[in-house]
């Protein structure tokens, strides 16, 4: 595939994991796992999480979430990089409500890779990264 062709692909598999994703976070957490390979990391606001049993255990100790994506961007990773690998990158930004917390802007970076047959396509999750942009405690 030609690199314009990967780019505009990358780009709708980007929005469309986007909303599926901070839907699930928000409103179907039991199902956010999914999304995960097994042995994805997650790093919230400089804590590790290692593994898909340990990122489920993490997410469902999160108070109630109210996600607001403003803007997002994303990249095809060359396949150099990754080996082969079909690998997409996608950082958000924007603001979030734990609980009863006052809302918090965030910077999120997603490493995805696809898991392919000749006839279908899913993104998993490898690596999350989610930093709060403020310095409140």
């Amino acid at each position: 595939m030609e690199f314009r062709a990967r780019v505009e692909d990358t780009c709708t598999a980007a929005e469309a994991f986007v909303n599926l994703y901070y839907e699930m976070v928000d409103k179907k957490r039991q199902m956010l796992i999914k999304q995960y390979q097994e042995k994805a990391t997650l790093v919230w606001n400089g804590n590790v999480v290692s593994g898909q049993e340990a990122v489920k255990e993490f997410f469902e100790m999160l108070p109630p979430s109210e996600f607001q994506v403003t803007v997002f961007d994303c990249q095809p990773v060359h396949e150099q990089v990754t080996q082969g690998q079909t690998t997409m990158l996608i950082m958000t930004h924007g603001s979030v409500k734990l609980g009863a917390k006052e809302r918090r802007k965030f910077n999120q970076n997603f490493l995805l890779t696809a898991e392919e047959t000749p006839t279908w396509r899913v993104w998993r999750i490898t690596s999350d990264c989610l930093r709060f942009q403020d310095w409140a405690s």
